[in-house]
């Protein structure tokens, strides 16, 4: 049986799914929900911190709850929320990390980067494609988007150190949360190539969106780690940029 605050999480989440509650919108406050379900705040809180951490709504403080809407390659059910950003530059540091750019490039997004980036046709995004070597070794293959408005005069040489060192110190803006999904796949000819594996070998793909905290999409990425012992390596970093 269902518990209450799971109950009103289940109405809200409808209620977004159908457009009632539509997305960039403010849904009612804390104390309007509560008086409509007749439940007391704590319970709508925990409804909502619910339906937070699955990304479908976003809090702004002092602003209220917005609608975020539904994430396009999200499972609710099996993806992960993500809220640490340190990136892999932090966490091993410039002596053990180099990034080595294939591509940096600007260019108008096809569908599938609108929708996971909520932008339009007509807003460039960067283009960037790298190699993350650790410890000398070949270990991600990481293609990056990110909205050019969001992300002003991003270079070749900011990428081939910390693009989220850039965004938080020089740009200073802060990062909310994400989402990250999980896929095995067989390594292609570009993964044999850059990250030195056999064709067909097992290869984790790590898809992933992350929002500013006034709930922005900054990113959208999908990255290769060869499935053997980098896999561990990487899957203890929580970003990887």
């Amino acid at each position: 049986m269902a518990t209450k605050y799971q109950e009103v999480a289940d109405i809200v989440r409808k209620r977004i799914e159908n457009g009632t509650y539509k997305a960039g919108e403010l849904i009612p406050d804390q104390t309007t929900l509560a008086a409509e379900f007749k439940v007391n705040r704590l319970t709508v809180k925990k409804a909502l911190d619910g339906l937070a951490s699955e990304g479908l709504i976003y809090k702004q403080s002092g602003l209220g709850t917005y609608v975020r809407g539904k994430i396009p390659f999200v499972d609710h059910e099996r993806d992960v929320t993500v809220d640490d950003f340190r990136g892999a530059y932090q966490e091993f540091g410039p002596d053990r990390i180099k990034s080595d750019v294939l591509l940096f490039d600007v260019q108008l997004p096809d569908e599938k980067i609108q929708k996971n980036l909520n932008i339009k046709r007509i807003d460039p995004v960067y283009e960037v494609k790298r190699i993350r070597i650790i410890d000398g070794e070949p270990t991600v293959l990481e293609h990056t988007y990110m909205p050019v408005k969001l992300v002003p005069e991003l270079s070749k040489e900011v990428c081939e150190k910390s693009i989220y060192t850039y965004i938080h110190d020089e740009l200073g803006l802060k990062f909310g949360n994400a989402f990250r999904k999980f896929s095995a796949l067989g390594a292609d000819d570009e993964d044999v190539k850059e990250l030195n594996v056999e064709k067909g070998s097992p290869i984790l793909e790590v898809e992933q969106v992350v929002w500013l905290t006034n709930g922005k999409s900054i990113e959208y990425s999908t990255s290769h780690v060869p499935g053997d012992k980098r896999s561990y390596t990487v899957m203890n970093i929580n970003n990887f940029n």
